[in-house]
């Protein structure tokens, strides 16, 4: 039977999830390969490392009181950025001349792990005011670059003079 830790961990999971389900939301609707299940997991996941990860610290802290041994529970947080980072880093397609798709989506991904993580230590309000900035970059900020880009392209203007790649997530 689940424990009162374990239901308000299965709370603060659940609520992470949403968070990480908005961000995935958009992705989904742009099509990209990243959408809401992998931003849910991302988000979910992050959150669970760092619940478990605070238990095992306090497991260890009252068994091995006396102990000359020391917990480090940022190790958690770096294994997470890299394993996120290994996720993030298969969006991006590299295709043929130099033009670079999936980053924006990669960034995505990394921002849902931190959201994960600032839930997971209570940071609620805080992740979630970051999920609205997040939701709000890529789709206010998303429209515009598409409109700047359509004019561009209609003036036969490069968006820049210098810049091949294109960062269209």
């Amino acid at each position: 039977m689940l424990e009162a830790t374990d239901l308000n961990n299965l709370q603060t999971i659940a609520i992470s999830a949403g968070l990480g389900g908005l961000l995935g939301l958009e992705r989904e609707f742009a099509r990209k390969p990243a959408g809401i299940r992998t931003h849910i997991f991302v988000c979910a996941g992050a959150t669970l490392m760092m619940l478990l990860a605070q238990e095992v610290v306090d497991q260890f802290q009252q068994r091995e009181a006396d102990s000359m041994l020391n917990t480090d529970p940022i190790r958690v947080l770096q294994a997470i950025v890299v394993g996120i980072s290994f996720l993030g880093a298969g969006t991006i397609v590299h295709q043929k001349g130099e033009e670079v798709e999936g980053l924006t989506t990669a960034a995505s991904i990394f921002l849902t792990a931190g959201i994960g993580v600032a839930v997971a230590v209570g940071r609620t309000e805080l992740a979630t005011v970051v999920t609205v900035a997040a939701v709000f970059v890529l789709l206010v900020i998303g429209f515009i670059e598409h409109r700047l880009m359509r004019w561009f392209h209609r003036n036969d203007m490069p968006p820049h003079p210098d810049d091949k790649r294109t960062d269209r997530g």
